[in-house]
């Protein structure tokens, strides 16, 4: 009877030890609504768990619609939110604070650019330079750093039990000074991103994003410009010389854009192909062709239902399609 009881006490004492030592700094949500997951250990409450987190209790009770006065229970998994309070993405940690690295684990068919519209616009460069990072490229099931906890190093716990490394050695780089992708959120796809092909020429480039290739504003446009296709074409003959063409009919879009109309380099949005991949659209009344190149799927709002694909407005002006609508052919290696 006494093994039995000192087992018991022994698997508690090792339960207890366990929900203090292992606090998983998770990323969870998107855009605005960033948190983590708190799993309540023993003699825990609003009060330390506001202290582990640097935010006020009642705050952490409103957000997950718990009334503050019944107070947790053990083994409770509640939702800790990242705000300007405890969250940063490029400011430094003041002298009482310290930075604990929040991660995301990079799921299938997720790319960089991607994570990075999910976690704030963070920039492609400071999460490459967080995470030691060459090249574009990710696996799956890498935990990238995208951000860090920003709480009090004599007051937190987490600082202690955290299974990341503090590092509270992270410049300040303002939002304007970072490079960023500058893209308006009104034509961004949710979540929606394929893996980037492997091969280096058929990478959506970090710096592709940053040069805003769908930037929407008022573009000088160039009348009857034309490239031949566009810079894509070599490429595109690559493709298809490796894989089989794909074909397929369907209506297309355009967005307006500052790139393609000096160099020939046209963009587009589809749901089929691989970001980096070149497909061919051939406007179905003029028999004229072009080759872009896919950034990401298609927006997913009312004025996109029904469309096959979405083309730069410079890639528009080489079909001669104007900005409106037309229906077209598609041919790409899949």
């Amino acid at each position: 009877m006494s093994k039995l009881l000192l087992i018991i006490v022994a698997i508690f004492f090792s339960a207890t030890v366990s929900f203090a030592q292992h606090i998983d700094l998770q990323i969870k949500g998107t855009g605005s609504k960033l948190y983590l997951e708190h799993v309540i250990a023993p003699k825990q409450n609003f009060y330390s768990i506001g202290r582990m987190y640097n935010l006020p209790p009642k705050d952490i009770a409103a957000y997950n619609n718990l009334q503050f006065e019944n107070g947790l229970s053990v083994g409770q998994t509640i939702r800790i939110p990242l705000n300007e309070n405890n969250f940063s993405q490029a400011t430094p940690a003041s002298q009482n604070e310290v930075l604990l690295p929040v991660h995301h684990t990079v799921a299938p068919k997720e790319g960089l650019y991607r994570i990075s519209i999910n976690y704030n616009k963070v920039p492609l460069a400071l999460i490459k330079k967080w995470n030691h990072l060459q090249s574009d490229e990710v696996s799956i099931g890498t935990p990238l750093i995208i951000g860090y906890l920003k709480v009090n190093k004599d007051q937190s716990a987490v600082v202690a039990t955290s299974s990341t490394n503090a590092n509270p050695a992270v410049k300040s780089e303002s939002k304007s000074e970072s490079v960023k992708p500058d893209i308006n959120p009104e034509i961004l796809p949710p979540v929606k991103n394929p893996d980037a092909q492997k091969q280096e020429e058929n990478n959506v480039t970090a710096k592709e994003v940053e040069q805003s290739p769908i930037r929407i504003e008022t573009v000088k446009t160039k009348s009857n410009i034309n490239f031949s296709g566009g810079y894509f074409k070599k490429l595109y003959n690559d493709q298809v010389e490796r894989k089989a063409p794909v074909n397929e009919t369907g209506s297309a879009s355009v967005f307006k854009s500052t790139s393609g109309w000096q160099d020939g380099k046209y963009y587009c949005f589809n749901n089929d192909a691989l970001p980096g991949t070149i497909i061919k659209v051939t406007d179905n009344s003029s028999g004229k062709s072009v080759f872009v190149k896919v950034l990401d799927a298609i927006p997913d709002i009312k004025q996109n239902s029904g469309l096959a694909v979405i083309i730069s407005n410079s890639a528009a002006e080489e079909l001669g399609t104007g900005e409106n609508k037309f229906d077209c052919a598609l041919s790409f290696a899949k």
